[in-house]
């Protein structure tokens, strides 16, 4: 970069609207309701140098992608352009209830 040329400015919004997007790609393989619908998503913070840190839940501790569902989340992020960095943070405080659900997901669910 010359000395010339400024910086591009980073925008928080416009990258976490593109993190939710890649959320609501991402499927609990047990519902078939995307993890951001459900309401397992609590949190999605970007710092001034683009690194994503997502704080997230499963529908319960014995959920058999526990293993597996927060670093697909992390991955999935981390490939986004302008994403510098991505980390999940699974948490189980406060839990998981339906009541997070989003009026789609409840739709989906038949849960009206």
């Amino acid at each position: 970069m010359s000395t010339s040329e400024a910086p591009v400015a980073l925008d928080k919004e416009d990258l976490k609207e593109r993190v939710v997007g890649v959320l609501k790609d991402v499927y609990d393989p047990e519902i078939p309701v995307d993890i951001y619908e459900l309401g397992l998503v609590y949190d999605i913070e970007i710092d001034d140098d683009a690194k994503v840190g997502i704080r997230m839940t499963l529908t319960s501790p014995m959920c058999p992608v526990a293993g597996s569902l927060p670093m697909e989340v992390e991955q999935r992020v981390k490939l986004l352009p302008g994403v510098a960095a991505a980390t999940v943070y699974l948490v189980w405080d406060p839990p998981w209830t339906p009541d997070r659900m989003s009026e789609a997901a409840r739709l989906e669910l038949g849960m009206f």
